[in-house]
């Protein structure tokens, strides 16, 4: 039987919570992946009308940190991004926090994070309206990674940004692309230099301001050496190969939307107090298995669950919320494609045909008979309440 996120909790956690408190999200977290498809959170019995069979159908927690629960919701946050798209080249780049920061991010992940995506899009609008590059609105989604394969916090995050910009001039409007060449957006250094220098400011103002009162750096003179170590070298800010179509590019970026710390796929076995787990192992998509102990695997798993409310997922230039209707539309009628992308229609379509074959109501059993409702079963409350602890002592 295959190892589970829920497993290792349950097997493992009650020596972590010995030594360690829970957040109140923490917990939650915990909570919903022990009792995601069990009987806790309840269900429906089904019957077969034709050969009698019955099998229950637990409810699914929903829950963001637990990896059973991503997929159906990634299909249908990717279904949704259809007619966002548009006919151009997109360009994936990568902006990461030095590890100095992570024991700020330890006790400050808000602000941090927040921190991080908001330079992020304040850097690539800058450069998006700078008219030596593209000289309009870009449009650019933000998705917030904190780890590494074994678990570790590694704070960067993902931007998909399609290769060119609106202008928008009292004279009318332009699609501009890119000066170089149509595949080709930023240069990397520079945009680490203003990146850094954006992230440095914030961090000031926030001092000034009291907003870090936690801050692990105690004294002027550790905050001295934090800052001379952040500007000691460049940030790592990295462009991948840009992808053209619709339908690559809505592909690639949900493999990252709705990804987890860790999916159950990479828990290889539980081996006494270790818990063994795949990780890459080079460049190539080649893997390893490597072993931790058990209690460490958790607090690692942990460190990754985000403060409540927090969005990871946000949309900026012509993808903004509060003009997106407008601002697409208008691209679209530029790049003449007033409609939605119909390579990326036909996917959808492809999406729905490959889900509609696997017909749910039909028996598993006989393949004659359908399943018909017999017994509903609420969630159980004492049960849930004696999955994690009600008291939790962590950081909020």
């Amino acid at each position: 039987m295959a190892t589970t996120l829920a497993e290792v909790l349950r097997h493992f956690g009650q020596d972590y919570l010995r030594t360690h408190g829970l957040s109140t999200a923490q917990a939650r977290a915990w909570r919903a992946i022990v009792s995601c498809r069990t009987p806790a959170l309840g269900g429906q019995l089904m019957r077969c009308d034709g050969c009698g069979a019955e099998q229950w159908r637990w409810h699914s927690c929903r829950n963001r940190h637990c990896p059973q629960c991503q997929s159906r919701q990634r299909d249908a946050w990717r279904a949704a991004r259809m007619s966002e798209l548009l006919d151009v080249p997109y360009c994936h780049l990568v902006f990461t926090l030095p590890h100095e920061l992570n024991a700020l991010a330890g006790v400050h992940a808000r602000w941090v994070y927040d921190t991080l995506m908001q330079c992020t899009a304040a850097t690539l609008t800058e450069f998006a309206a700078n008219e030596r590059w593209l000289g309009g609105i870009g449009a650019f989604t933000l998705v917030l990674h904190t780890w590494t394969q074994d678990l570790r916090r590694h704070l960067h995050v993902h931007a998909l940004m399609a290769c060119g910009a609106l202008q928008v001039q009292p004279g009318g409007a332009a699609w501009r692309r890119p000066q170089r060449s149509g595949r080709f957006l930023f240069p990397v250094h520079a945009l680490s230099r203003v990146f850094r220098g954006k992230f440095l400011q914030a961090l000031q103002q926030a001092r000034a301001a009291g907003l870090l009162p936690r801050d692990p750096a105690l004294t002027q003179e550790d905050r001295t050496r934090r800052m001379q170590a952040l500007r000691r070298y460049e940030w790592v800010v990295y462009a991948k190969t840009p992808l053209a179509g619709p339908a690559a590019v809505l592909d690639y970026l949900a493999r990252y939307t709705h990804r987890t710390a860790i999916g159950n796929e990479r828990l290889v076995a539980i081996d006494g107090d270790k818990i063994l787990l795949r990780v890459r192992a080079d460049g190539r998509g080649g893997k390893r298995t490597i072993g931790m102990p058990g209690t460490e695997f958790v607090a690692r798993l942990l460190q990754h669950v985000l403060p409540p409310g927090f969005k990871r997922i946000r949309h900026f230039g012509l993808l903004a919320p509060a003009a997106k209707a407008h601002r697409l539309a208008l691209a679209r009628q530029l790049l003449t494609m007033p409609q939605p992308s119909p390579q990326a229609r036909e996917d959808a379509l492809a999406f729905m045909r490959r889900v509609a074959a696997i017909d749910v109501a039909c028996c598993t059993h006989c393949q004659l008979g359908r399943w018909q409702l017999v017994q509903t079963l609420r969630a159980d409350r004492t049960a849930l309440a004696s999955i994690s602890p009600t008291a939790c002592r962590g950081p909020p």
